[in-house]
């Protein structure tokens, strides 16, 4: 563990005042104060649901010698170090990088942003990486890589707060990764999180923007200005360790490519189905194992298959073919050929198969654009029906959740409305909310309201019949159900084979 004096972390940040020795030795970080310990600097950030100032006492008493606070301290600190900012969040950034000694300097780092495909565009990037013998490094909403193990993200946000986000690329560095591929979500955007606002990007990728997180953006323009925070944030002179090409990818069939293309001061590149993009996809042949295409780009083209079925798939390892060549200084199309390896994310598309004479997929997919792929593809590959499970998360953007219904019931023969974290807001509430968007679905007969989201997967595969699709979505690699009184452990895949063991199948 790194230690560094209490001057040179607050070196590059605005100080209000400031109470004890500078010179006081600092050997960790921590936001969350059962997480301190002796020598730590303590985080007091503000919260939804709590603050952390309330929380100083406790951090003093885990041995805590320096405290980062924005207001009065409700304690004595004693011989800790008292840090006043005008906002801790914002100042935990430059802090965590300056004690990690600026590990995004000394590694090629590669940020995804949009709506959809971030983790799946992240791993397939640090799979071609791989591919071509070079070592690469994740963070996602999935897993994390820093070493040789792949791990599960223990946290219940895409982005981790700045202070682990530093303390994993330093572990990257440490390991010998030549690239940090990091999913870039719009929280961890903003200026008001600012969470990845010390991250030296080296390139920034864009899978697509739609509807989503408006609770806390307030506009979808503010939502679009904080994802376009990472092209801005590309810099063409910035100092580097290590030499690196800086870059752009945009999805050039989203309305908002232009959009992102205008943020950028280096080279941006396109990608899609259009035809009009640097790389592109064209004669799609899909079927339920997978998808056959074309890939091209002005110098050629060439025939290649992914084992991944949908059209989202071919989009989103498209723009990791362009990152990857780009990155790597290699043709695009030399790419293709390692298409067909390309493995899937955990909880994205993943076929639960007990011997039952119907499909059973779980799927992350939660937001209105992702339905909107999704339930297409779906439908064109069924013989039977179309049955959905799905919910919408409390105390975030309530906009939404009419527009999933609507996308649901457009599409899905079946419609089965459930928890997916309803918080402290009212489930019923949430659930006649998305109700509302379902015109043309009569309860009761093809639209069935069922807050408890075991029961509700119970039912959609006691419907279930040969030829049918039953799409479990929302929860996919989660592992927790976050309700009124904390969380709830949950696998949904565990659950769905559970439930066909009830039927008689696979058991």
């Amino acid at each position: 563990m790194p230690e560094m004096s209490v001057s040179d972390l607050i070196e590059n940040i605005p100080i209000l005042e400031m109470r004890g020795d500078p010179r006081t030795v600092v050997k960790g970080i921590a936001y969350d104060s059962r997480d301190v310990k002796p020598g730590f600097l303590f985080a007091a950030m503000g919260g939804v649901h709590t603050d952390g100032h309330g929380y100083v006492e406790d951090a003093l008493g885990r041995g805590a010698t320096a405290i980062l606070h924005a207001r009065p301290l409700p304690v004595d600190a004693g011989a800790a170090v008292c840090i006043r900012v005008e906002n801790p969040r914002i100042a935990l950034s430059p802090i965590a990088a300056a004690f990690y000694k600026w590990p995004s300097r000394s590694i090629r780092t590669i940020g995804v942003t949009g709506t959809d495909g971030k983790s799946s565009t992240v791993w397939f990037i640090t799979q071609l990486l791989g591919f071509l013998g070079r070592k690469a490094g994740f963070l996602s909403t999935v897993s994390f890589q820093t070493a040789e193990e792949i791990v599960k993200n223990p946290f219940r946000q895409s982005t981790p707060e700045a202070s682990e986000i530093q303390g994993m690329l330093r572990e990257m560095v440490r390991q010998g990764k030549e690239f940090a591929v990091v999913e870039a979500t719009s929280h961890g955007l903003s200026r008001r999180m600012n969470r990845l606002g010390d991250v030296q990007f080296d390139a920034a990728v864009m899978t697509n923007v739609t509807h989503e997180h408006l609770e806390f953006h307030g506009s979808f323009e503010q939502y679009r200005s904080d994802k376009a925070n990472l092209f801005r944030s590309l810099s063409p002179d910035a100092p580097k360790d290590v030499g690196c090409p800086r870059f752009a990818v945009v999805n050039g069939d989203d309305p908002s490519a232009a959009y992102f293309t205008e943020a950028s001061r280096v080279p941006v590149f396109s990608y899609g189905l259009s035809g009009k993009a640097d790389l592109v996809a064209r004669d799609l042949r899909m079927d339920i194992t997978g998808t056959s295409f074309v890939m091209a780009e002005a110098r050629g083209a060439v025939e290649t298959r992914m084992s991944i079925p949908g059209i989202f798939w071919v989009e989103n390892a498209l723009a990791a073919c362009l990152a990857v060549a780009h990155a790597a200084e290699v043709p695009p199309l030399s790419l293709a050929a390692y298409l067909p390896r390309l493995r899937g994310v955990l909880g994205r598309m993943d076929y639960v198969d007990q011997r039952q004479p119907f499909a059973v997929i779980v799927d992350y997919a939660h937001t209105p654009g992702a339905f909107l792929k999704l339930f297409p593809w779906v439908r064109a590959n069924t013989r039977g029906r179309v049955i959905v499970v799905f919910g919408s998360a409390g105390e975030r953007d309530n906009a939404k959740r009419p527009m999933q219904g609507k996308a649901a019931a457009d599409h899905c023969d079946v419609v089965i409305v459930t928890d997916e974290d309803p918080r402290g807001e009212d489930r019923m509430q949430i659930i006649e909310q998305v109700a509302a968007g379902c015109a043309g679905k009569k309860r009761g007969e093809d639209l069935f309201l069922i807050p408890d989201r075991r029961e509700a997967i119970r039912f959609a595969l006691s419907l279930a019949e040969p030829g049918d699709t039953v799409l479990l979505l929302g929860k996919g690699h989660e592992g927790s159900i976050i309700g009124p009184g904390g969380s709830m452990q949950w696998d949904e895949r565990a659950e769905a084979v559970a439930a066909l063991h009830e039927r008689g199948f696979g058991a």
